[in-house]
């Protein structure tokens, strides 16, 4: 390890060495006034053009000089003037240049407007009424139609492959990563462009050495909407019993931004979505925690693979308040408090099979649910940011209550269970940052969190007697279970900045005090109560330490750029449970080094390569040694030390682009190897499943390889868009004391074009194609075939003055080796008409015009099918009126 860093500091400074030069001059006209927007060429002695730039308003220009080559020239151009050039032969002096007017006659031409992107250092502008269409209403509808920017149904927003860090409104973070309702909500004609912001540093101070790979997007509101609220209100009715409610404003000036919203419906949209996190995992991963996670459910089959319009049954509404007021240019204070109620309707049957040597275990099971889960959301943000100190504190408070009723059929045998829980979520992240005389900068970091979710689960009458009760019957079972954590991380470093160069030190510690309390009980038909067995309670204590120190070093040249991490840690763990007699401690040194370069093949293409290693040890939820029911027909426990893993990566990827041509390309590859010190025994039934974690050492290994291209076509105003992924994955399960190696494959394509047809007419279709190919390479090999297509258009028009048309349909077509083809064909109807003056929209659409309400699905892992029947809402029928302020 020691040679490795020495190596990777050897190639760090060997990149320092190289030196880079610039070109500087001015341009001027006859009279000296100097000319704007010249184009200026680096030529070699055979023509190739080395570097470009265009003079700013003031005439100057700047090229850089990345060799010494002989016969260097620089030659400038402009429309209405003759073309000058200059031979170089001291790359030190200026090079001004004077052009002289050239009259052209120009011959008549037809002007067609034409889509456009600028470019200025790391920011790519796209104009919002080059690609925006007349039935787009908010800003959302638009950026899905810009080539290099993809967004998921999710509303996760990816550019070039890379998924943005946030989305700013005119400069100012009002959202962090919860933007969907920015997306949704702002009036696609209140923003003049779309900005993808590269390498974007937020913090003031670090953008002169800025080593972000961050990406984010920016929505430049124009000046005369900043002057006003804006916003809509929005009421429909509909069959069978539907309704559907919205109420938005928003304010975009300088010194106030806020966007408030209500809304609710019981058509199948889930409000959820609007404060939805994107980067949340993110988060855990630099804070190198996680946060504990429910344990019992009510084992329902989850959602089928459809969009929410068109499976979700509920009834939903939401309060999103997202306030952020500016003291000045440098300080400000961001509210966010949202307040989400659901209930919702699962109602499916489904067939499981997991194919084991000699063995097939199969089970049928039939569920009804009702699930009410609700979201109390508070964040509080105090942000200064200045040239010389940043401080950044992000209060949160999240109350998350959850009921559940369901019946169930499991296998012919009925019962009924309930599921509450209730988990409170408190954290606090304070940051300072401060620029010292010498250009150093201290940072002072601190992160606490609580969390407390106690869980209740009861399934009445009992199941299984004849495991759980010696073969007689019983009333039922009731699981009691607490999961009090928390958690904080603290640390302070320094940044020692020198040119190009840049050093940063680290020391801190992190702890994590964790508890896991349970009891299973068996109700008697009498009502008396006791444990299910003495294995059926945990008192479990847990306590991590963790004290580190880091060095990381830094180098950004104009060609290539790297960094070399080197985190050393100690890390101590106890935990014990008198009541199973586990009293274990744990002391571990790690030293986990990563390495990241990138290197810029030409001005909008660059290669980039990652390694990087790892030793991750387990969480409390791998060390419960007594029984915990997690679901009616699962029961999980362990009887193996700390899980230990460690994981080597390594992946690379190219990244290419013509802005001015709007091409974009992106292909990536990485690879992982885990080594796993146990691995989860289970032992299945046609009934039950019962889990245990055994001392075994196994692998993990994946690999996986993604292209995706992006285009405008100009002549067509289209953008077309296509991409390809592969993930090959070895691993091994540990079923009914059989060890089964597994090799699982996905394969998947896509494809997509929106287009406008005419003045009056757009149109999009998407295609996505996916192939699963699953085998359990022991004895005679178990393998299975998956392969779904997937189809989307729509066709949107006007036909009268003010009167517009939608049009959408879906087509799904599934198909398994051992089952019966699935094909589903969705459509959906919309018409809209304009009020211009009173500025309402009124608006009549009909969803599921088949009245599809049976959906049928399939799902394949490396060992196991499922084949499941969803209840889905049919035909629904609305009539709506907008009114836009």
């Amino acid at each position: 390890m020691r040679r490795l860093f020495l190596l990777s500091c050897c190639i760090l400074f060997a990149w320092s060495a190289f030196a880079q030069q610039s070109i500087n001059g001015k341009v001027t006209d006859t009279k000296g006034k100097a000319i704007e927007s010249v184009s200026i060429n680096l030529k070699d002695s055979d023509g190739n053009i080395l570097s470009f730039t265009r003079t700013n308003a003031s005439g100057t220009y700047k090229l850089s000089l990345k060799s010494q080559n002989k016969g260097l020239r620089v030659e400038a151009s402009s429309l209405g003037y003759k073309k000058a050039g200059v031979e170089i032969t001291d790359p030190g002096k200026t090079y001004d240049l004077v052009l002289e007017d050239n009259a052209i006659d120009l011959a008549p031409v037809t002007v067609k407007n034409r889509a456009a992107l600028s470019v200025s250092g790391d920011t790519l502008n796209y104009k919002t009424s080059d690609f925006a269409d007349k039935q787009d209403r908010t800003i959302g509808d638009v950026i899905k139609r810009m080539p290099g920017i993809e967004v998921a149904e999710s509303g996760k927003i990816s550019y070039n492959g890379q998924a943005i860090s946030k989305l700013y409104v005119d400069g100012d973070n009002l959202l962090d990563d919860k933007y969907n309702i920015a997306t949704k909500s702002i009036p696609q004609d209140a923003v003049d462009k779309v900005q993808v912001i590269q390498n974007d540093q937020p913090i003031k101070m670090m953008r002169k050495n800025n080593m972000s790979e961050d990406v984010a997007l920016n929505l430049v509101i124009k000046d005369d909407a900043k002057m006003k609220v804006m916003g809509d209100a929005m009421a429909g009715a509909g069959t069978p019993d539907k309704f559907d409610g919205n109420v938005s404003a928003m304010l975009f000036n300088k010194e106030l931004k806020f966007v408030n919203n209500l809304k609710g419906n019981n058509i199948g949209m889930d409000p959820g979505m609007d404060v939805m996190g994107h980067n949340m995992a993110d988060m855990m991963r630099r804070l190198e925690t996680s946060k504990p996670a429910n344990l019992l459910s009510t084992g329902a089959a989850g959602v089928p693979t459809l969009p929410q319009n068109r499976s979700l049954l509920n009834a939903a509404g939401l309060i999103n308040l997202n306030n952020l007021y500016k003291f000045n240019s440098d300080l400000q204070l961001r509210a966010n408090v949202s307040y989400l109620y659901d209930e919702r309707v699962q109602q499916y049957n489904k067939l499981s099979e997991i194919y084991l040597p000699g063995q097939t275990v199969r089970y049928t099971e039939l569920q009804d649910n009702l699930l009410n889960p609700q979201k109390l959301q508070t964040q509080l943000n105090l942000n200064e940011n200045t040239e010389l100190h940043y401080l950044n504190n992000n209060f949160k408070a999240d109350y998350l209550p959850s009921q559940a009723t369901s019946y169930i059929l499991l296998n012919g045998a009925g019962a009924n269970q309930s599921l509450n829980q209730k988990t409170f979520d408190i954290s606090n992240e304070f940051n300072y940052r401060k620029k010292l005389k010498s250009e150093n900068v201290l940072n002072l970091y601190s992160f606490l969190n609580r969390i407390s979710q106690p869980e209740i689960l009861s399934i009445t009458p009992g199941l299984n007697a004849d495991i759980n009760n010696s073969g007689i019957s019983y009333a039922g079972l009731d699981q009691y279970l607490k999961q009090p954590s928390w958690f904080t991380n603290n640390y302070a470093s320094m940044a020692f900045v020198k040119n190009q160069f840049s050093q940063i030190y680290k020391a801190g510690f992190s702890v994590q005090q964790q508890e896991i309390n349970s009891e299973l009980y068996r109700i008697q038909n009498n009502g008396a109560k006791e444990l299910l067995s003495s294995n059926a309670v945990n008192d479990l204590n847990w306590f991590r330490t963790r004290f580190y120190t880091e060095g990381t070093y830094e180098l950004k040249k104009t060609k290539i750029q790297g960094s070399l991490s080197l985190p050393l840690s100690y890390n101590l763990i106890s935990y014990q449970d008198a009541g199973t007699k586990l009293d274990k401690s744990i002391r571990r040194l790690f030293l986990t080094p990563s390495l990241n370069i990138k290197y810029q093949t030409g001005i909008e293409t660059y290669l980039t390569m990652n390694y990087g290693f790892r030793n991750d040890l387990g969480g409390i939820n791998d060390i419960y040694r007594g029984t915990i029911l997690r679901n009616y027909r699962s029961f999980y426990a362990n009887n193996s030390p700390l899980s230990e893993v460690q994981t080597h990566s390594i992946g690379g990827s190219f990244n290419f682009r013509k802005a001015m041509q709007m091409l974009f390309f992106n292909l990536t590859g990485n690879y992982s190897d885990a080594a796993l010190n146990t691995i989860s025994s289970v032992s299945l039934t046609d009934n039950i499943q019962q889990s245990v974690a055994l001392p075994l050492s196994n692998h993990i290994r994946t690999y996986s390889l993604s292209a995706s291209a992006s285009k405008y076509l100009f002549d067509l105003s289209s953008t077309v868009n296509a991409g390809v992924s592969f993930n090959h994955s070895t691993f091994d399960q540990l079923q009914n004391n059989q060890l089964i190696p597994l090799i699982s494959e996905m394969t998947s394509y896509r494809g997509g074009i929106e287009s406008k047809l005419a003045k009056f007419m757009t149109g999009s279709y998407n295609l996505s194609y996916s192939v699963s190919n699953n085998k359990a390479t022991i004895g005679n090999d178990i393998k299975n075939n998956y392969q779904q297509l997937r189809q989307q258009s729509t066709l949107s028009f006007t036909t009268f003055k003010n009167v517009y048309v939608n049009l959408s349909g879906e087509h799904l077509y599934t198909q398994q080796s051992t089952q019966p083809d699935l094909q589903y064909l969705f459509a959906d109807m919309n018409l809209k008409y304009k009020l211009v003056k009173m500025k309402t929209d009124l608006e009549f659409g009909i969803t599921n015009l088949a009245n599809i309400k049976t959906f049928d699905a399939l799902n394949l892992s490396a060992n196991s099918f499922t084949s499941g029947s969803y209840r889905i809402p049919g035909r629904i029928a609305m009539l709506k009126a907008r009114f836009n302020f």
